[in-house]
């Protein structure tokens, strides 16, 4: 993680979203500061990490580091705003929620939303960014959570094994038993099924 220059700031904060493909749930966010006298080893991209190892680090990021927070959108806000909108916002509440406001923020990806602070947008970020992969793993684990808590509600879905992903099991269930109130209904797959 040394390929990438911090700005001279001295409290960064960085933001990652999990759940923008999905057809179903949220999109969350999370917003951590790390502690620089208390590092955590094996921070990488959530995507990259087992389930067991990204569970483990997700607590001890919660108990290490300075202060972390979670932001989320909904299925009804995706579909008034669009999915690049409503992570948008989830990144705000993210930043907006963290108990010790950042200097500067450091946003995974190509786009930032707009902050009371300067921020700046680092691709590929999850992989080369400390705090970045601190909070790609704490929506992973926080959204991974809810999809198997949905899993429990409607286990015919599969939710646990595909996350709400647009998977050919997703479809098929999609297709098989219709939309559940959960789904984002302006995404294709379950705009086609709500016209059956």
């Amino acid at each position: 993680m040394s390929d990438f220059v911090y700005p001279q700031a001295t409290l960064i904060a960085g933001v990652d979203e999990v759940g923008r493909g999905p057809l179903v749930g949220a999109v969350v966010t999370a917003a951590v500061i790390l502690d620089p006298n208390n590092p955590i080893t094996g921070l990488a991209d959530s995507k990259k990490l087992s389930e067991k190892r990204r569970i483990a680090l997700a607590e001890e990021i919660k108990q290490k580091a300075l202060c972390w927070s979670l932001g989320r959108a909904e299925p009804d806000e995706i579909d008034q705003l669009n999915i690049l909108h409503a992570t948008m916002l989830a990144m705000q509440r993210a930043v907006a929620g963290l108990a010790i406001q950042p200097d500067f923020v450091l946003v995974d990806g190509n786009r930032i939303p707009q902050l009371t602070m300067p921020a700046q947008a680092v691709v590929k970020g999850d992989s080369l960014v400390a705090e970045i992969s601190a909070a790609s793993i704490l929506a992973k684990v926080a959204r991974d959570a809810e999809m198997d808590e949905l899993d429990q509600r409607y286990p015919e879905y599969g939710f646990a094994q595909h996350k709400g992903y647009p998977t050919k099991l997703h479809f098929e269930k999609l297709a098989e038993l219709g939309v559940t109130p959960f789904h984002r209904k302006s995404f294709a797959p379950v705009a086609k099924a709500l016209m059956k």
